[in-house]
C-alpha cells in the first residue's frame, strides 16, 4: 500500500497541482475505489488536503520536507550569504543541490519585482539548462559529464545547449573559471551566472544570480557570486573540519 500511496503522491508536480479521483486512478492506473481508499488515509494523514472533490498536497509534507537534515542545515548555513548575494545585486538568487541529473532548487531570494522563473523551491529542472546545473555538473565528476552527454539533452527554451560537443566545451570553461554561465537556456530574457559550493572533492550545491538579459553584465556579478561561493565553502568545511576533531 505504501507503493501505492507513493504512486498518488508522485503525479503531483509545478504543472498539475490539483487532482480529482478519476484523474488519479487514469494517471496510476489504480481502481478507483483503491484510490478513494487512499485519498481517505493520505487526507487523515495531513499528506493530502480535499477541496470538495479534489486534492492537493497536504501541510505535512512542507513540514518533513523542511527537516530533511542534509537539506536543512545546507539552507540554514547558506541564508546568510545567499542575503548578502542578494543585497550586493539586488536579484534573483538560488541555491540548488543535485539530484541525479537534474538541479533541486533549496532556496530562491528575490524583490518585490520578481522574475518569471521555472525554478522554483523544492523544484528541479535539468542540470544542463541551468547556471546552477551546469555548475555542478562541471564539479560532480568525470563519470556524471559523460552519462550526461550520452543522453539525448533536454531543451526547455531554443537557447538550451542540447549539442554535446558543446556542453563539454562548456563544462571544461566552467571547470577552468569556477563560473558557470546560462544565456535564456531556462527562460526567455533571463541569463544566470553561478558558481559551485564545496565541502570537500565534488561540489555540494551551487549558488546564482538570475538577471533580466538587458542589464546582465557578468563582469559586475561574478565577483559577488564568487565570494558568495568560497565563503559558503569555507563555513561547510570548517563545520566538517571541527565536527571531525570533535570526534576525535
Amino acid at each position: 500500500m505504501l507503493d501505492k500511496a507513493v504512486l498518488l503522491l508522485n503525479c503531483f508536480n509545478p504543472d498539475r497541482e490539483v487532482f480529482r479521483l478519476t484523474e488519479f486512478s487514469a494517471r496510476t492506473g489504480l481502481p478507483k475505489s483503491t484510490v478513494y481508499r487512499l485519498c481517505a488515509d493520505l487526507v487523515r494523514l495531513g499528506l493530502l488536503e480535499r477541496d470538495a472533490e479534489t486534492y492537493r498536497l497536504g501541510g505535512k509534507l512542507f513540514e518533513l520536507g523542511s527537516l530533511v537534515p542534509r537539506r536543512h542545515d545546507l539552507r540554514e548555513t547558506a541564508l546568510p550569504f545567499l542575503q548578502d548575494l542578494f543585497e550586493a545585486t539586488r536579484e534573483t538568487v538560488h541555491l540548488g543541490v543535485r539530484e541525479g541529473h537534474d538541479v533541486i532548487y533549496v532556496e530562491r531570494i528575490h524583490g518585490h519585482d520578481a522574475l518569471s522563473l521555472p525554478s522554483r523551491i523544492g523544484g528541479r529542472l535539468p542540470l544542463t539548462c541551468t547556471g546552477v546545473g551546469k555548475a555542478l555538473l562541471a564539479f560532480s565528476g568525470t563519470e556524471l559529464t559523460e552519462e550526461v552527454l550520452a543522453e539525448p539533452l533536454p531543451r526547455l527554451t531554443p537557447h538550451s545547449i542540447t549539442d554535446p560537443a558543446r556542453l563539454r566545451t562548456a563544462v571544461e570553461q566552467i571547470q577552468v573559471s569556477g563560473l558557470a554561465y546560462e544565456e535564456q537556456e531556462a527562460a526567455l530574457g533571463v541569463n544566470c551566472i553561478a558558481s559551485p559550493v564545496f565541502d570537500g572533492p565534488t561540489a555540494v550545491a551551487a549558488l546564482s544570480v538570475a538577471v533580466p538579459r538587458a542589464r546582465f553584465h557578468p563582469a559586475q556579478l561574478a565577483p559577488a557570486v564568487r565570494t558568495a561561493a568560497l565563503g559558503l565553502s569555507r563555513v561547510l568545511r570548517s563545520g566538517r573540519d571541527a565536527a571531525s576533531a570533535t570526534r576525535s
